[in-house]
């Protein structure tokens, strides 16, 4: 009889650990990825890149976004300074593989495609490496939810994500994702020895209407920072427009040729 308690109580326990989040970690991060975002976007964007000095490098980028069939491409135009002015970056989302993307040099007057192999380096002297550009698609990790708690104000769902390719540039993220939006308003990305390499924080979230009154919830503010280094780079849209159409020509890797239609 003991016995038979001892294996109820068990059940009974595996049950309640079971049944303790209604919602498990890939579905919170399937969330993530689909959530709703605007069809064309064009943004004003102010970067800022600080080292461990203090010193500070301000630029100035246009960026022109499209999302269709729930696939995002996304053109980055750099405007000042004049060490990286028209240098421009294409990259287009794929389904189920890795995203395309090219970069325009300047200096070169040649547009190259961004290999696979290149996805660690930095994305133009920021803190953002090419794969932390790229859309991640939710089968590439194996994700945990780990608890539930607030950050920084947001109510979050907070997710271990590990990559499934053991060549990934991090040993895992740790994310934690607002409830409301379902936007990481905070992520932890450690490095190959386990060791916390960068965080990612989204200071503002902006809502912006669009097509049949739609509000979309669009980051507005992040914060990039290197803690192994010190550098960081802040992100901080200054003007945006949502749902206005842009023509098929600035998503190709002629557009970042010629900078023209």
């Amino acid at each position: 009889m003991k016995l038979t308690k001892k294996i109820a109580a068990f059940a009974i326990s595996l049950t309640l650990g079971a049944s303790l989040f209604a919602i498990d970690g890939t579905e919170v991060m399937q969330k993530v990825y689909d959530r709703k975002k605007p069809n064309f976007t064009k943004a004003a964007v102010s970067m800022v890149l600080t080292s461990k000095d203090g010193s500070v490098e301000n630029r100035q980028v246009g960026e022109y976004g499209r999302c269709k069939d729930n696939l995002t491409d996304m053109v980055m135009i750099f405007l000042n300074p004049a060490s990286v002015k028209d240098t421009r970056f294409l990259q287009k989302e794929n389904p189920g593989r890795d995203d395309d993307k090219w970069i325009y040099l300047p200096a070169l007057r040649a547009t190259r495609r961004v290999a696979s192999s290149e996805g660690d380096k930095s994305f133009v002297g920021t803190d953002f490496t090419y794969d932390d550009m790229s859309t991640r698609d939710v089968s590439k990790d194996t994700h945990e939810l780990v608890r539930e708690e607030q950050k920084n104000g947001f109510d979050c769902y907070v997710v271990k994500s590990t990559p499934v390719d053991t060549g990934d540039q991090y040993l895992y993220r740790i994310s934690w994702v607002d409830k409301a939006t379902w936007i990481p308003v905070y992520i932890e990305m450690y490095d190959k020895t386990g060791k916390l390499e960068k965080t990612n924080e989204i200071k503002t979230i902006t809502q912006k209407t669009g097509d049949g009154n739609y509000t979309y919830n669009i980051p507005t503010e992040s914060y990039m920072m290197n803690v192994q280094s010190g550098h960081s780079t802040t992100l901080k849209i200054v003007n945006i427009e949502v749902d206005k159409p842009l023509a098929d020509g600035y998503f190709t890797p002629n557009f970042l040729n010629t900078g023209r239609l």
